[in-house]
């Protein structure tokens, strides 16, 4: 055992032996060796990942610079014999004090383990090369010296890495994507990340709008429209993204049926093999009032996202009709006959288009089109 360690286990000790007052609360006193209380949150879409910990410093309480003491030393490798309470082959607890702890508001996966939603009792296995992280279903007890290796709830392998100077011991989120984050503890010249990944992201949104669509959220179609949308753009849930986007257009008490809600129906009967009904609902509105050149040029690019070149085309080709000659119409008839091989055509709409680009970006975004499509084949 190093001498840190056995001057913080000498110094609990005799803490052990002051007199309690007959069983009195203890009163609020400030943390112990001046290792402040500290917390960081991230959310990953609906999950929140929360680490709750006490953070020492390089220099000790009483100044001393322990810098290239810290790991190996004052942190043992491996598992050591601390001392106290019967624990003869204990982690570090990852920070000062009480349990540090990890807490996930829904399941998740930790380093590619799941692990149910709940509150951990969070450890580590430092060495030199590999760490091992340790979560225990115990998350109230001081530190690791009540560590029991029969209450772990998961173990997973980490590598630390190379970082700059930290004189607190930090814990903080790295990386943050829809679906995951990255979470380090940082301390002196080291860093320990581990990942925290949601596999199930999309289905935890749809749950929570089905939940919402139970309620005042219901009574406009504009809800009904953009939980449609979110199943589509997210390709999940395509046949509760139907349901939601036939009610848009036809529920009896809210649903109407515009531009809006009956294209956003028209691509999900798609997603789901209706394309007859789809191709009717693609008429229907394009004879809705109100359209603007613009609004029918994005709905037949999603559609060209969709991976439907023939229809979008057709869409292309209303859009001319009931906008002749506007910007931008020319541009999309473009980019239809493109997409359906016809390049001589795309570049003889794309010069036109060109005369009519309202900006300098666009300007040059037709003419790269122009180059791309005139490049011979292969090139």
């Amino acid at each position: 055992m190093s001498r840190w360690v056995r001057l913080f286990v000498l110094a609990a000790s005799l803490a052990s032996l002051v007199p309690s007052g007959g069983g009195a609360q203890t009163i609020t006193r400030p943390p112990d060796g001046d290792n402040q209380r500290a917390s960081v949150s991230q959310w990953i879409g609906l999950v929140q990942v929360t680490v709750d910990y006490h953070s020492p410093d390089v220099h000790g309480p009483g100044g001393e610079d322990r810098a290239g003491h810290i790991w190996g030393e004052l942190v043992p490798y491996g598992l050591t014999d601390l001392g106290f309470n019967n624990c003869t082959s204990c982690p570090w607890r990852a920070g000062a004090n009480e349990n540090t702890t990890i807490s996930f508001s829904h399941d998740v996966r930790l380093q590619g383990q799941p692990i149910p939603a709940g509150r951990y009792g969070l450890h580590m296995i430092a060495d030199k090369e590999e760490w091992t992280l340790v979560l225990s279903k115990n998350s109230t007890s001081w530190g690791s010296y009540s560590y029991d290796p029969a209450e772990d709830a998961l173990r997973v392998k980490v590598k630390p890495r190379a970082n700059e100077y930290r004189e607190w011991l930090t814990y903080e989120f790295t990386d943050r994507r829809p679906d995951r984050t990255t979470c380090e503890l940082q301390w002196e010249r080291l860093a320990v990340p581990f990942t925290v990944s949601v596999p199930n992201i999309q289905d935890l949104y749809v749950q929570r709008i089905r939940d919402e669509m139970r309620g005042e959220a219901s009574f406009t179609w504009v809800n009904w429209e953009r939980a449609a949308r979110y199943c589509l753009a997210n390709k999940t849930h395509l046949d509760q993204g139907l349901v939601w986007a036939q009610g848009a257009v036809s529920n009896p008490n809210f649903g109407t049926a515009n531009f809006t809600t009956l294209t956003t129906l028209a691509q999900l009967q798609i997603a789901n093999g209706k394309r007859v009904e789809a191709s009717a609902n693609i008429d229907k509105a394009m004879a809705t009032s109100g359209l603007t050149a613009v609004a029918v040029h994005g709905f037949a690019r999603q559609l060209q996202g969709q991976g439907e070149k023939d229809l979008a085309l057709k869409v292309f080709q209303l859009n001319a009709r009931r906008f002749p000659n506007q910007w931008p119409v020319n541009l999309g008839l473009a980019r239809g006959h493109a997409d359906t091989g016809d390049k001589a055509r795309a570049i003889g709409y794309a010069r036109l288009a060109l005369k009519q680009a309202p900006d300098e970006p666009n300007r040059k975004n037709v003419e790269g089109l122009i180059r791309q499509w005139s490049a011979p084949a292969g090139k």
